[in-house]
């Protein structure tokens, strides 16, 4: 009797394991699209600078040595996905016995900035999608331009870049009212921009999000005005109080995020603003050069 053919087992080659990540890097991986208050960052700077020593330290430790409270911590801790400091520290441990000897404040710090550029680079051409569909902001400048008058929100962080919207309206456009005070007076401007015959209200909402915002927001949607929010990302939790939603990036790399895309796009829609009324632009903007002249409002020489 002929024995069988032995069979040779046929077995997959085994994958091999994916190179670990360079500490530096692995930790800029663990922070990266993490929404973070300016005092949790502090702790990440920190943690970037001196990861060997952190990932070693109890909470109260690393609090006395960034300067914060030992709460802010453990907020610190929840905010990247842990249970608590513990959770973190443990996580850390591996991470920081692989730094070599001349550790990675260099590399971590200088990573740490071009990525914050990077981010913002990114999101200014991101800002490219408004331009392949240049009737979708045509059409709304038009609306904010037959708004009289059109109303401006921008309240703690999102103010400046509101004010920057606003200052360019007010040349172009007859009446632009700015809402930049928190309180019961928001609500009481915004009503008396809708009882002159305001429909168009243009709100400057990014990270963190004003809660007083929000509440002006539900205002403008009781009185019947319409909205345009900026906001940096699609799906905020008040994005069902937006007629119009303008998602435009914001860098968080720094201590404090990055406005440099939501800037751009204000231009962008001021642009938008003075090419849907362009006679009154036009006139607006000669009487202003004027008066600027007369007047000497800016230095020449």
């Amino acid at each position: 009797m002929t024995a069988p053919d032995a069979v040779t087992p046929t077995t997959s080659p085994t994958p091999k394991p994916a190179p670990a990540l360079p500490p530096a890097d692995e930790l800029l991986a663990l922070l990266d699209g993490r929404r973070l208050s300016p005092a949790q960052r502090r702790i990440a700077h920190y943690l970037l600078e001196n990861l060997t020593e952190v990932a070693f330290l109890s909470s109260m430790e690393l609090a006395e040595r960034v300067g914060v409270s030992q709460p802010s911590v453990t907020r610190f801790a929840a905010a990247l996905g842990f249970s608590g400091y513990p959770e973190l520290r443990a996580a850390l441990r591996p991470i920081a016995l692989r730094v070599p000897e001349a550790g990675l404040r260099d590399r971590g710090a200088g990573n740490e900035l071009h990525a914050a550029l990077e981010s913002d680079q990114a999101n200014l051409e991101a800002l490219h999608k408004y331009a392949a569909d240049p009737d979708r902001l045509a059409q709304l400048g038009g609306d904010l331009a037959a708004s009289e008058p059109l109303t401006v929100l921008g309240l703690r962080m999102s103010g400046p870049v509101a004010s920057y919207f606003a200052y360019g309206a007010a040349r172009i456009h007859p009446d632009v009212r700015v809402i930049d005070t928190p309180g019961s007076q928001a609500h009481e401007a915004l009503l008396q921009a809708t009882s002159a015959g305001g429909t168009w209200l243009v709100a400057f909402v990014l990270p963190r999000y004003a809660a007083e915002s929000v509440a002006v927001l539900r205002t403008a949607r009781e009185l019947g005005i319409r909205t345009a929010v900026v906001t940096d990302i699609p799906l905020v939790p008040f994005a069902q109080l937006a007629d119009v939603l303008l998602p435009v990036g914001v860098g968080s790399r720094s201590v404090f995020d990055s406005h440099a895309a939501p800037m751009a796009f204000a231009a962008l829609l001021l642009q938008a603003l003075a090419d849907a009324a362009p006679e009154r632009t036009q006139e607006r903007l000669e009487a202003y050069e004027a008066l600027a002249d007369a007047r000497g409002f800016y230095v020449t020489k």
